[in-house]
């Protein structure tokens, strides 16, 4: 098996294998794992309200993490339904009135998920009584375990926090209504984010007017608290890099320990074949992701999967380095107009980042 050679001055340690390939894997997640890993991402284990750093432009950020900490301290009692140890002579709990949820919204960037994730940091109580994840993760945890399960399993939970909160087709908005409802009247605490204001959700890309009753329903359990700024990504930081040369990414994944290489067009291909629940699994023990010949995918669904990979790796802070189209040709402006606009713009956003990122693997 041939390899690369770097110079001492290369980017990393020259890997005695040849690079590992996501096609190449095809993993299996137990549902039980699917429970265990609903925590914050690795990206944002250290983050902390403290740790936020609110533009002084932009004093809705300064107010979100005050209301957000006033939110983490609220749930430190006994469980609203009553669970939980309590002296004889204790109050009988009851149930607060008004929405049981909080829902960030802004554009991206702003540090929703910073937020979100202190929020669960903040609230006091362990671990296995807090739930995160993004929206696709709650949907797919449903399709593993089944509805009552589902149920069963996230009502003794103090809070769960919903990342990217979507509502992409009819059956997600009956089924997100049914089980956020289920889940108040059990007394679980609520947190979301997203980039659309709870009663517009699913706006633009089914008929939200048939569904309307359904997407007030979600509305009622949350209090909105506006986001402004801009992408923090962005802010001061120059472009992300050009696409490199096939060989330059090929010697990269070389000389790079763990990392992976891939042709884009044939990774596009098997994420059809791996369910995304299982994306976060694909990406295990690799270091640094290298793609070549990439370039703008070829529809909707195939997009849709590929943010849904973004997200992961962006969660994971695995850099990425490419060859071909630079990140921002990935979607047609027909794609970048429409009802998924946002979730793209999230993905370019990502990708961008952790393209920054993977500037170093390359030999100067």
């Amino acid at each position: 098996m041939s390899s690369f050679t770097a110079s001492a001055s290369g980017p990393g340690p020259i890997a005695d294998t040849a690079p590992l390939s996501l096609c190449a894997r095809e993993p299996h997640v137990p549902a039980d794992r699917l429970v265990a890993e609903m925590v914050p991402p690795p990206r944002f284990d250290s983050v902390r309200f403290d740790t936020y750093v609110p533009d002084p432009n932009q004093p809705s950020q300064t107010e979100a993490v005050e209301v957000l900490s006033g939110f983490a301290a609220g749930l430190g009692g006994a469980h609203a339904s009553g669970s939980g140890k309590r002296r004889w002579f204790a109050k009988k709990a009851v149930a607060p009135s008004g929405p049981r949820g909080v829902y960030l919204d802004g554009g991206y960037g702003v540090g929703k998920t910073h937020l979100l994730a202190s929020l669960w940091h903040a609230t006091p109580a362990a671990p296995s009584l807090k739930a995160f994840g993004t929206f696709v993760e709650l949907t797919n945890l449903v399709g593993a375990l089944g509805f009552q399960q589902t149920v069963r399993t996230l009502s003794g939970h103090r809070l769960l926090c919903i990342d990217e909160f979507e509502l992409d087709d009819p059956g997600d908005t009956v089924l997100v209504s049914s089980l956020l409802s289920r889940l108040v009247e059990a007394g679980v605490a609520l947190a979301a984010t997203s980039n659309t204001l709870p009663g517009k959700l699913g706006e633009g890309r089914f008929a939200a007017a048939d569904f309307l009753r359904e997407i007030q329903g979600l509305s009622a359990h949350f209090r909105p608290l506006r986001i402004d700024g801009e992408d923090y990504r962005h802010r001061g930081l120059p472009e992300a890099p050009p696409p490199y040369s096939d060989e330059q990414v090929t010697k990269a994944a070389y000389a790079t320990e763990g990392s992976s290489l891939d042709d884009f067009p044939a990774l596009l291909d098997h994420l059809a074949r791996v369910h995304p629940s299982r994306y976060g699994a694909l990406t295990d023990g690799v270091r640094a992701v290298c793609l070549t010949e990439v370039r703008a995918v070829p529809d909707q669904s195939t997009a849709l999967r590929l943010v849904v990979l973004a997200d992961r790796l962006y969660d994971r802070e695995i850099p990425v380095l490419a060859s071909g189209q630079p990140f921002d040709r990935l979607f047609s402006e027909e794609m970048l107009n429409g009802g998924y606009r946002k979730k793209y713009f999230r993905a370019i956003s990502r990708l961008t980042a952790l393209a920054r990122d993977a500037k170093g693997l390359v030999a100067q």
